[in-house]
């Protein structure tokens, strides 16, 4: 076998869930045998030359007895972690003519060398695969074990190789172990995402399994119909209660009553569980459900990265499902306020000297909190009296600011329940996969109005879009809201997000548009009685 002068293999570097091409090339040159990795590699990276080398002689293909320097062009990006040993390992090979070159270069290598040449699945597998679908790679090589979760992306062959010999005999020609999996051959994820996701599962009443429903809420009517209003718009919902309540329950049964993700969703809730480290068998089709303790700093929850790698926070790992924060006014002030951004763009973009990544944040924030410090401010249980101050109460609910205050689309107030008799026929009883039906129909509604535009939800419309010549209501309709406005009771953010709210009001009411009824109610749900 001729011995080219630069071999090169393809690879993935992850930002984030943004993928760059990286060509990994190797050459020999004139020096006392060994191994040089240059091109801004981290230190799990730069060990690899160790790991290529033990390996490559454990599976009976010795590297030549000279010196081999790789490359990770282009050098000036920043790489990181173990998934580039397989580039690596084929890519000097090839230098040292144990294997062909002709087609390394086309391939997008992914995966971790073990000592003894077993692969290994490398952290962010479905995000690498994903990104060289979009560079227009057709192939990517794999770990055996992660041949399922690379066949999740449609649009891209998978190569699935048990060690580094299989990945060499692949591109050699032979027969051996290695095997092509094509898109979609596994069983279909949505059906066994359904079947095993506990928050997509169809409700039984009593659950045995002990997961929440609707139907478990006894006396918490006004809370259920605003949870729903909620998940129709993906609306931010903040409750606030004393202790006991059922804030708890109210916010872990939002999940079940939100629709299934929609393909390109499915997609992203997937990647960036696979960027956590999870071998995937299928994809995340149930909306994520994210609940960090309030002792979470504001990487926690935001997310960071250095020359490492990048970390998802809880708003990320959250995207395209519900962050619930218990407890709010417990949580620094600062950790709340980080939100502010991420709520509003549906992204986070994190900046480091040496680089920049940019994550998905569209999460639905849940906040639920004592009004007070005791809790029992408001309560109507003359055994329950206040203990706080006046000005401890206005210290504990300036904890969340005026600004964050002013993202929430609803603000409820929860109550002890008096009573735990069965409700009547006509209370709101019914369980999450009736009223998870309610806010598909909602739901559908706005998406054939929003034809068109880049929006599917009624959260995500722009106050410019709300208040121009495509959505504009008449004034009349209106009044209530351009009087609080005037009165400078309501902002003018606040003023859009009460008409987002109205829309979403009149889709569950199945009405072609949101009247004066609606916009009050909306104005009441977000801001109380203004009228």
């Amino acid at each position: 076998m001729s011995e080219p002068a630069v071999c090169r293999a393809a690879a993935i570097a992850l930002a984030g869930l943004e993928g760059s091409p990286v060509f990994v090339e190797a050459a020999l040159s004139q020096q006392l045998p060994g191994i040089g990795i240059v091109g801004l590699p981290d230190t799990a990276l730069a060990e690899a030359k160790s790991r290529v080398r033990v390996a490559t002689e454990k599976v009976g293909l010795k590297l030549a007895d000279r010196f081999i320097l790789i490359n990770l062009a282009p050098a000036a990006l920043p790489k990181h972690g173990s998934g580039f040993d397989l580039a690596i390992a084929l890519a000097a090979l090839a230098a040292s003519g144990r294997a062909p070159a002709a087609r390394m270069s086309s391939v997008v290598h992914l995966g971790e060398l073990a000592l003894d040449g077993e692969l290994r699945r490398p952290p962010g597998l479905l995000g690498a695969v994903l990104a060289a679908r979009r560079l227009g790679f057709e192939r990517v090589m794999v770990p055996e074990s992660a041949a399922v979760e690379s066949s999740l992306v449609p649009g891209i062959e998978t190569i699935a190789v048990r060690d580094l010999a299989d990945a060499v005999a692949w591109h050699s020609g032979e027969d051996r172990t290695w095997r092509i999996v094509t898109p979609g051959s596994s069983a279909r994820p949505t059906e066994q995402a359904r079947t095993h996701d506990r928050c997509g599962a169809e409700p039984t009443h009593p659950r045995p399994d002990g997961t929440p429903d609707m139907a478990d809420i006894i006396g918490q009517d006004e809370a259920v119909e605003a949870l729903v209003v909620a998940a129709a718009g993906r609306h931010h919902l903040s409750l606030t209660g004393p202790p006991g309540a059922g804030k708890t329950l109210l916010a872990a049964c939002l999940p079940t009553i939100l629709p299934d993700l929609n393909p390109e969703e499915s997609l992203v809730a997937s990647s960036i569980a696979s960027l956590g480290g999870d071998t995937l068998r299928r994809l995340v089709v149930r909306p994520p459900f994210e609940h960090p303790h309030h002792t979470a700093s504001a990487i926690a929850i935001i997310g960071g990265g250095d020359g490492r790698g990048v970390r998802p926070g809880a708003v990320t790992r959250a995207c395209h499902g519900v962050l619930f924060l218990d407890e709010a006014a417990e949580y620094p002030r600062h950790v709340l306020d980080a939100l502010r951004q991420p709520l509003e763009s549906g992204t986070v973009d994190i900046h480091r000297a040496r680089f920049r990544a940019t994550l998905p944040a569209k999460a639905q924030l849940l906040l639920a909190s004592n009004p007070c410090p005791c809790g029992n401010a408001g309560s109507l249980d003359a055994a329950a009296e206040c203990t706080c101050t006046p000005i401890a109460r206005m210290r504990y609910r300036s904890r969340i600011s005026g600004p964050l205050s002013d993202r929430i689309d609803l603000k409820i107030e929860v109550r002890r329940v008096s009573s735990v008799q069965e409700p009547t026929a006509g209370a709101a009883n019914r369980t999450s996969a009736e009223l998870r039906s309610r806010v598909t129909r909602a739901r559908a509604r706005a998406a054939e109005r929003l034809r068109g535009t880049p929006w599917v939800v009624n959260s995500d419309l722009p106050g410019q879009w709300l208040r121009g010549p495509a959505a504009k209501l008449p004034r009349s309709e209106t009044v209530v809201l351009d009087r609080a406005l005037a009165l400078g009771a309501l902002t003018l953010r606040g003023y859009d997000r009460a008409l987002r709210v109205a829309w979403t009001l009149a889709d569950l009411a199945e009405i072609d548009r949101p009247g004066r009824r609606e916009i009050a109610h909306a104005l009441i749900l977000r801001e109380g009685d203004l009228t």
